[in-house]
């Protein structure tokens, strides 16, 4: 996911995206334990860069 698409998304659906990304990265996480290969840097990237964009909107309405 790129950063574009996620200013792009309304504050329900990166909500929704979020959700969905820390369920995948727990069921990534025990794939990991069992399979030995991970997708878990991609995923906790992406949730990273939703996050960021959050606090960064919560902080331009704060000011």
């Amino acid at each position: 996911m790129k950063f574009k698409e996620i200013i792009k998304m309304e504050e329900k659906d990166r909500e929704k995206k979020l959700k969905d990304l820390k369920m995948e990265l727990i069921k990534s996480q025990i794939d990991s334990a069992k399979k030995g290969n991970s997708k878990a840097k991609e995923i906790k990237k992406m949730i990273a860069q939703i996050l960021t964009f959050n606090h960064s909107k919560e902080a331009l309405k704060n000011k």
